[in-house]
């Protein structure tokens, strides 16, 4: 899973990407300050999965993991090469989903590069540029499909007719994501790679001495207008109890009335925007790891996650809620009391599921 992280210069990007990743990746009170998108692949902790690995006396711990992509920040006119423009909206082309921090603090000590503090300008400025990039890619996209199409080619006919509908979108300020993918060609959208088509998560980066963890009402009215998520963290609060051990961050944390870290916040945020659950494999003297799986898909398709080999040899799966397994103690007797089930290749994952899949080689 790859996340790009955008917003205006000084939203606070950078300075969140150290305190999820510990990356160090440099933030200064200047524009552009990120000139090559720094990439860190970081653990998604999951408190199921240690209690899991515990209990079975699994050998290590994997989680799953994010790779977060900081990203430099963009300015009015991004997508004509004003700031460092378009080389930066196709670095964002090959992320999965889009973190969209989103100043929501004052401090007169950080500068604004419009002046002042207004955090849907701010949504709008970065909106409107990732649309006018989708524009020109889509148009120059439309020339090369054209000439194909008039040769008789039918993919290319298809491709074309939804080309239009996204140019004419477009030029209405509707993103990509209003026009949905032919049914028989559904890769063409990867073939534009769309910004607009991208789920959103919008992190609100909020002042230190906010404890109360809500979104602004204005960017949380936004959010659900366009069907997208969002969180509120603030990324100078993060910033400093990274630097604390564990136990003392956890602590000040709770004080504070945040529980959960920046990063746990985030992960579920992007896990909700993505529609994917978590699901785990574990057992004694083999290590516990946790696995991500779109909703709605089979134990079949999560052995495939594990592994092709996996998948193809696919005879049946064990499984069992982490929650049931914890309560009963263990796979045996979580087996004696019925909780630890057998289940066929269209069983239908769900969130939490703890799978030990048989398989031939």
């Amino acid at each position: 899973m790859k996340i790009g992280i955008v917003g205006m210069p000084n939203a606070g990007k950078s300075s969140l990407f150290n305190a999820l990743t510990k990356s160090g990746a440099e933030a200064a009170n200047y524009p552009f300050t990120t000139i090559e998108p720094n990439v860190a692949v970081v653990p998604v902790h999951d408190d199921r999965m240690v209690a899991i690995a515990e209990l079975l006396g699994s050998s290590d711990i994997v989680f799953d993991h994010i790779d977060f992509h900081d990203i430099a920040g963009l300015v009015a006119g991004a997508h004509k090469g004003e700031g460092l423009g378009n080389k930066f909206l196709a670095n964002i082309r090959e992320t999965d989903a889009l973190v969209h921090v989103v100043r929501a603090h004052e401090d007169g000590n950080i500068i604004h590069p419009d002046g002042s503090v207004n955090p849907l300008r701010d949504v709008e400025t970065i909106e409107t540029e990732l649309l006018m990039a989708d524009l020109e890619q889509a148009e120059r996209r439309m020339e090369r499909v054209t000439k194909m199409a008039r040769g008789g080619d039918a993919e290319a006919k298809a491709e074309l007719g939804w080309l239009e509908q996204v140019v004419a979108a477009l030029n209405e300020g509707k993103p990509a994501r209003s026009i949905p993918a032919p049914e028989d060609h559904p890769h063409v959208v990867r073939t534009l790679s769309p910004l607009t088509a991208k789920p959103v998560l919008f992190v609100a980066n909020v002042d230190e001495n906010d404890a109360s963890g809500e979104v602004p009402p204005a960017i949380a009215e936004h959010a659900a207008a366009m069907g997208a998520v969002a969180v509120a963290v603030s990324s100078r609060l993060e910033a400093e109890l990274i630097e604390m051990d564990d136990e003392e961050a956890a602590a000040m944390r709770e004080d504070m009335g945040f529980a959960e870290s920046g990063l746990q916040r985030i992960a579920k945020g992007a896990f909700e925007l993505l529609d994917l659950i978590t699901f785990f494999t574990a057992g004694a003297d083999v290590r516990a790891q946790s696995w991500h799986l779109k909703r709605g898909l089979t134990v079949w398709h999560a052995a495939g996650e594990i592994h092709g080999d996996i998948q193809k040899g696919f005879v049946r799966a064990d499984v069992i809620g982490s929650d049931e397994l914890l309560a009963a103690g263990g796979y045996s007797k979580a087996r004696d009391v019925g909780t630890l089930r057998t289940e066929g290749r269209d069983y239908v994952m769900q969130d939490g599921d703890v799978i030990t899949v048989k398989h031939t080689n």
